[in-house]
């Protein structure tokens, strides 16, 4: 992947660093669901809205499709304008809300997952300079990784959904190391949104941190090489990684200062899957398909839904 990367003349998405895994695949291939995104030219994101219903994205058209796990479907929802693209998301059911990160445009996008309609644009950097990567959302509001800067971005959203201006947070400690190619990827927040949890490409780490003062400390005892997406659940978490193939489950402790791996998901299904989506005891994870060069040429792209 190194060797593709460096053909291109801007990276096109925070893949992560290359390298084998090292942590044992203990969970056995399965027959696991595929659904395909009709029409998509590539993926990359994915959220779990209402139900069993998903939202992925076209990662370079930008254009966001709607699909259900259980029926095994998925159709186009939003065709967006041209020059935008669809990175990580987070839907806000609570308030009908599709937030997406908008990769080398330097933008995040805000859409109606009732009606489709563009809610808001946020410009969070220049294009091409910055790599909005990655989103979650808070009781409080949206907050979204920049894979090219120390820097996380936070949309505020009030009890009746109203957006307002965003602001930023410099992250410092370990997780503010921007020397790797790719580096601030995936983002989850706790329940009560007072710590977050970044997962940091080319260190191959997860780092907590504090949302008021943008200070990091290292997850000790996780080792995820090609991080991508992650996913919490209480104190279990989800790290993608993407060119391994696989999706690693640690369980954190109660501190959030260490995690232990207790299982390694993988499937002959796997096209280099970046980000997941949790429903009940299944995640739905994308492939892109990167393995095919940048941008990918894959005929298809896929959610591969697997046992969590």
């Amino acid at each position: 992947m190194s060797k593709i990367l460096r053909r291109v003349a801007a990276p096109l998405l925070a893949l992560g660093l290359l390298g084998a895994s090292v942590a044992p695949a203990v969970a056995a291939p399965r027959a696991d669901k595929v659904i395909v995104l009709p029409g998509a030219t590539s993926a990359e994101g994915i959220a779990a809205g209402k139900g069993s219903t998903f939202y992925a994205g076209d990662l370079f058209a930008g254009d966001i499709f709607r699909g259900d796990i259980r029926r095994g479907t998925a159709e186009l929802f939003i065709d967006v304008p041209t020059g935008r693209q669809a990175v990580g998301m987070y839907a806000d059911v609570r308030h009908d809300l599709l937030f997406v990160a908008g990769g080398f445009t330097g933008q995040a996008y805000v859409y109606n997952t009732r009606t489709g309609a563009t809610v808001a644009t946020y410009q969070f950097g220049p294009a091409n300079t910055s790599l909005i990567n990655d989103v979650t959302v808070t009781r409080g509001g949206a907050w979204f990784t920049n894979t090219f800067k120390a820097e996380l971005y936070f949309v505020p959203v009030d009890k009746h959904g109203k957006l307002g201006a965003f602001s930023t947070l410099a992250v410092t400690g370990p997780a503010s190391d921007t020397s790797g190619e790719f580096n601030l990827n995936g983002i989850v927040a706790t329940p009560d949104g007072k710590t977050l949890i970044v997962a940091h490409t080319a260190h191959a780490r997860l780092y907590t941190v504090d949302p008021v003062t943008g200070a990091s400390a290292e997850i000790a005892g996780v080792d995820v090489p090609n991080v991508d997406g992650i996913v919490l659940d209480g104190r279990r978490l989800w790290a993608v990684q993407n060119f391994s193939n696989q999706i690693s489950r640690f369980q954190l402790s109660g501190d959030l200062t260490q995690g232990t791996l207790t299982k390694v998901i993988t499937s002959p299904n796997f096209a280099i899957p970046t980000t997941a989506a949790l429903f009940g005891y299944k995640l739905a994870a994308v492939n892109a398909h990167f393995d095919t060069g940048i941008p990918p040429t894959s005929p298809t792209y896929e959610v591969v839904v697997v046992n969590s």
